[in-house]
């Protein structure tokens, strides 16, 4: 069997929106740094899940967000419409123009997840929902933090719930599969709907695709290091 390595690695600034593929980065015990640092959620909706997500609004996916340099950042958002300061005004009204909802900006510097602060998903697993599917084979469908190459196998992430696993200069505790929803089924650049995707996430694992993790010991993480269980 070939060496388990990282193939990709995402941060998601903000909830719903395009991800940022990076060679490298130091996760610590909240995960990587700012990844969901910023989430819209629908005003007047008091529920566990109270987030407005790409389901609500599918031109979310099209927009790109860029952190500043500072300490605490500051986002920008590009759109098919313009460029846009992410706390402005301007911005929540094109968001309402879109989804015909309103929604308001949450900042949380240890991140809006819904589970919890690290993802992993494994190559296998992902090729396998594609195909079953009938999409292409694109990482960023699941929205996970790392894509780990483990094998042929799909789903042989599962059997690492309950153990640690060293990845680069770091070590997570894998707890359990990550429950999916309607995000999979939506196409990562336009938004476009595939219900099957979700259907055969069922059929093949319970609805479920890559698992939920923690970080046991702070390190760096970079593409093509070595994974390993411990």
């Amino acid at each position: 069997m070939a060496a388990m390595r990282v193939t990709n690695i995402t941060r998601y600034p903000v909830k719903s929106m395009r991800g940022e593929a990076l060679e490298n980065v130091d996760i610590d015990f909240v995960g990587l740094p700012f990844d969901r640092a910023f989430a819209f959620v629908q005003d007047g909706v008091f529920s566990p899940f109270p987030w407005f997500t790409a389901r609500d609004c599918p031109q979310l996916l099209k927009c790109q967000p860029t952190l500043s340099d500072d300490r605490w950042p500051t986002v920008r958002v590009a759109t098919p419409e313009g460029d846009f300061d992410l706390a402005g005004p301007e911005f929540r009204q094109k968001l309402q123009e879109w989804s015909g909802l309103s929604a308001s900006l949450r900042t949380d510097y240890r991140g809006c997840q819904d589970v919890a602060y690290v993802s992993v998903i494994s190559t296998a697993t992902i090729k396998a929902l594609a195909e079953a599917g009938g999409v292409e084979v694109d990482h960023r469908r699941f929205r996970m933090n790392f894509v780990v190459d483990i094998g042929d196998e799909p789903f042989a992430e599962n059997a690492w719930a309950g153990k640690a696993v060293a990845i680069g200069g770091a070590t997570i505790a894998v707890h359990e599969p990550d429950q999916r929803c309607n995000m999979i089924t939506l196409h990562p650049d336009t938004g476009e709907s595939s219900p099957a995707v979700l259907k055969m996430a069922g059929e093949l694992n319970n609805a479920c695709a890559g698992m939920y993790c923690s970080v046991l010991v702070e390190g760096t993480v970079a593409v093509g290091d070595p994974v390993s269980l411990v």
